[in-house]
């Protein structure tokens, strides 16, 4: 605190203010003084005309707001004593306690700890008065039984009259005043300690394909605490923002309630996927990720700053001077989530003989999804093609006529096709009409499908009489082969020549 001579300003705002998230201060000056130090510099918040009287004098202001110090922007706590130059050290402190070293109640430190994080930093006077007020108010309070608020008393015992300051605030600032019941309401709704929880999705993830996470951050009643920035950090995965209103982006080194930037804040990989970000939390305290795997054990992590059950100070080396209530009131949560990655499945499809039932080798199948055109997909996302880009396409082989598809993606219904007959089966085989089955594969079974062929029809008898190519033909088998055809007229003309030569023998005898 200081003494100044300087003329009334009703509100005040300090520009290029370094936020720091440090909180708590007020100033006394009384009248016909000087400045207690021509360093001491002032940040944002109110003057207060008259100012509460110490040592049995009248003060002539009281300064409700916050100060620079090395660069911070900073609150104190010590009531009335001496405020600190812009260049005054400070070294680490305890935990923080009353003005007359007694512990301060369980909800008023967790109060004040929360108000430090989540205003610490503001930029605005009314906001910046109110907090300084609430502060004073609960490190300073007179004493049950003792006479703390005796004007005649030193600095070092005086206590903070609050009915006083608060009218006072009221009658700088209506804004200031109403600020005083809106951060003890946000404080006793939202004050520490907090948890927070990653929830992955219910059922497995596949590889590829994204699904909805979700981190939530809970307040001591069990509620959710909107305005927190959580980084999130994906492992074995990318991320993308879910396009709902649960969550804002935010500025990573942002802690002020409210903040957002227009684009959310993240790092991306060599190949542009993004695999951190930070995000705010909604209304309801949660904020929700799309998270694509790209590995067997995809990871989120996440971590954000929370109000500690109770503040710590920053003691100045000089003595005399008032202490600053820091953010080491502040703590850092972490949260995790793995989930699990479904397990591949596998096809395996056996050719047979409709009549014989032996397994038939040399069968060309091709592997696709539900619709028989489309790949099937593979355990890595991708479809599953040759390298004409079409389903790939597998070969029956041995005498069991079967063939393994594996490391597919489960579940998927699986379907396979017949491309080309094998030697001996043509003549069953449509080509606008293959053969085909389906099924459903699910993680780590194996889906068994079978596929019959019928074998070409074996002419039974070879018919005699002057129209050998018309009898010739079989049961089934309706069609020939071009050398065969010429086969079958060769012989004919044979038989021809021959019933000639013997006529003729006849007719010289």
């Amino acid at each position: 605190m200081g003494w100044s001579s300087r003329p009334r300003a009703r509100l005040r705002s300090a520009a290029g203010l370094v936020a720091a998230a440090l909180v708590g201060a007020l100033s006394v000056t009384a009248a016909g003084t000087t400045p207690a130090s021509a360093a001491t510099k002032e940040g944002v918040g109110l003057e207060l005309k008259p100012g509460q009287s110490v040592e049995g004098k009248p003060a002539s202001r009281n300064w409700l707001g916050s100060y620079l110090v090395g660069g911070k922007q900073v609150f104190c706590v010590s009531f009335q004593l001496k405020a600190p130059d812009t260049d005054e050290k400070y070294k680490p402190g305890d935990e923080l306690l009353t003005k007359w070293g007694e512990k301060i109640p369980a909800d008023h430190a967790a109060n004040i700890s929360y108000l430090l994080l989540r205003y610490g930093d503001t930029k605005d006077a009314n906001t910046a008065a109110a907090l300084a007020h609430l502060l004073h108010s609960w490190t300073a309070a007179p004493r049950p039984g003792h006479d703390d608020l005796n004007p005649n008393l030193s600095k070092a015992e005086i206590g903070y009259d609050a009915d006083f300051h608060l009218k006072g605030l009221k009658a700088e600032s209506q804004a200031a005043y109403d600020d005083v019941a809106k951060l003890t309401a946000d404080a006793e709704a939202n004050r520490g300690p907090w948890t927070a929880s990653v929830t992955p999705p219910k059922d497995d993830q596949h590889l590829g394909k994204a699904a909805t996470w979700t981190i939530t951050v809970k307040n001591a009643k069990g509620t959710g605490v909107p305005d927190v920035p959580v980084k999130i950090d994906a492992a074995d995965a990318t991320l993308a923002t879910d396009a709902t209103d649960s969550a804002t982006s935010a500025d990573a080194g942002s802690g002020q309630a409210g903040q957002t930037s227009e684009q959310t804040s993240g790092s991306a990989t060599a190949q542009g996927a993004q695999t951190e970000t930070t995000l705010k939390t909604g209304s309801d305290g949660t904020v929700s990720v799309k998270l694509t795997p790209t590995g067997d054990q995809p990871k989120l992590s996440t971590s954000l700053s929370a109000p500690a059950d109770r503040p710590y100070v920053q003691n100045p080396v000089n003595t005399g001077i008032q202490n600053v209530v820091s953010t080491g009131g502040e703590k850092t949560l972490t949260a995790q989530g793995v989930a699990a990655i479904a397990k591949p499945g596998e096809v395996q499809v056996t050719k047979k003989d409709a009549k014989t039932g032996k397994g038939i080798g040399g069968a060309t199948l091709r592997i696709t999804g539900a619709d028989e055109k489309a790949a099937a997909t593979g355990q890595d996302g991708k479809p599953l093609t040759g390298p004409d880009g079409q389903p790939v396409v597998v070969t029956t082989s041995g005498d069991t006529g079967a063939v393994t598809v594996d490391n597919l993606l489960a579940p998927q219904d699986v379907c396979v096709v017949e491309v080309n007959a094998p030697p001996g089966y043509e003549n069953a085989f449509d080509p606008k009409n293959p053969p085909s089955v389906c099924g459903s594969l699910k993680p780590g079974d194996t889906l068994a499908l079978s596929l019959v062929n019928t074998p070409n029809e074996v002419p039974h008898a070879i018919p005699a009489g002057d129209q050998p190519v018309a009898m010739a033909k079989g049961a089934v088998d309706t069609s020939y082969s071009a050398p065969g055809l010429i086969g079958l007229a060769a012989l004919a003309l044979l038989g021809s020549a021959l019933v000639g030569f013997a006529a003729r023998r006849a007719s010289r005898r």
